[in-house]
């Protein structure tokens, strides 16, 4: 369940390289979670600055990797070649997922992505159809034409050939999690909607939208890079394997979680926020985050190699706090250090 998540996730990131369109250069808070606000009901939102992420976050953060951030512009202009239009352009995407309890010990999870920018959205469907080489069906929802698609397929037609070893392997990885179909349709001229066919039908043929509770998780951080909120009514365990009964019990205390990513002047930061049910199990949360965190420094601190030190640093400079029954974690990492990280990458 996990992996088509993740996998459908990945495919929304191929999916909007092969069929974006024009460039929008203005910063304007908030517009991700305007969009947001136009998605089915949903248990978890994300909401994604796509213009900051990529013509500011993404070359901030491989700035000590030119390689690899040229790789990537590689990858879109390859994509860009072969379907004739370039993918850099997208302003906001909004990500709802729906968790369904499946077995007792077992979720599935559903997304739906809303994906804006300043381009014709029928138009890039129509690409999306020839990039396919016809194979997709068309759905009806009222007067609307969905159209569904073979997603394993369809990256696997569309995905780069350039050899790089480290994107070769997450497209293939990619491929390898893709099991669903993935239908496609226009909310509006300049906007896409796309998922799994239930909740691309969900969106249109439903009056029930995401909750303004869940909505404000995610806007905690307004000019956040990417942002993330939602309620979970059976806690967390359900989303890890442990062998850990205290550890699940701790985990499952939690019904609320929210994050953030910033990144700007030199620092990326990471903020995450857990909501449990009462103050009690937000200490005990508090003080097993403090537990592993002086874990972390025992293991690690005696490193030698200078990605070991900057792991050390990390753990050490994480600030861990708790108010009434949330807790709050909050990381900076200097790009320094981001630049020791990615020097190990091949």
């Amino acid at each position: 369940m996990r992996n088509k998540f993740y996998a459908l996730i990945a495919f929304g990131a191929l999916f909007l390289n092969a069929f974006g369109a024009v460039s929008a250069q203005t910063k304007i808070a908030n517009q991700p979670n305007r969009l947001a606000a136009l998605l089915p009901a949903s248990d978890g939102v994300m909401t994604l600055d796509v213009q900051r992420l990529l013509n500011e976050s993404v070359p901030q953060v491989l700035s000590g990797k030119p390689q690899m951030l040229a790789d990537i512009n590689q990858k879109i202009d390859e994509i860009r070649d072969k379907t004739g239009l370039d993918a850099r352009q997208f302003e906001q995407i909004a990500i709802g997922v729906a968790i369904k309890q499946i077995t007792a010990r077992e979720v599935d999870l559903e997304p739906i992505f809303l994906a804006r920018g300043k381009y014709n959205a029928n138009a890039l469907i129509a690409v999306a159809k020839l990039a396919s080489k016809g194979k997709y069906r068309e759905e009806k929802s009222g007067s609307r034409t969905i159209y569904v698609f073979d997603g394993k397929e369809m990256v696997a037609q569309n995905k780069p050939t350039t050899k790089n070893s480290w994107f070769d392997k997450a497209i293939d990885r990619l491929i390898i999690g893709l099991t669903k179909e993935i239908a496609v349709t226009s909310l509006d001229d300049n906007t896409l909607a796309f998922g799994s066919l239930a909740r691309v039908r969900e969106t249109f043929e439903t009056k029930s939208r995401i909750s303004s509770e869940v909505l404000n998780l995610a806007n905690r951080r307004p000019n956040a890079v990417v942002s993330f909120g939602a309620k979970l009514p059976n806690g967390l365990s359900n989303f890890f394997i442990l062998d850990n009964d205290e550890l699940g019990k701790t985990l499952d205390s939690i019904r609320q979680i929210s994050g953030a990513v910033e990144i700007s002047d030199g620092n990326s930061a990471v903020s995450m926020a857990a909501k449990t049910l009462n103050v009690e199990q937000a200490q005990n949360l508090h003080e097993t985050l403090q537990g592993l965190q002086m874990l972390g420094k025992a293991f690690i601190g005696g490193g030698k190699g200078e990605d070991k030190k900057v792991y050390a640093r990390m753990i050490e400079n994480a600030k861990i706090t708790r108010n009434s029954a949330e807790v709050v974690f909050d990381l900076q990492v200097p790009q320094t250090d981001i630049n020791i990280l990615l020097a190990g990458i091949k």
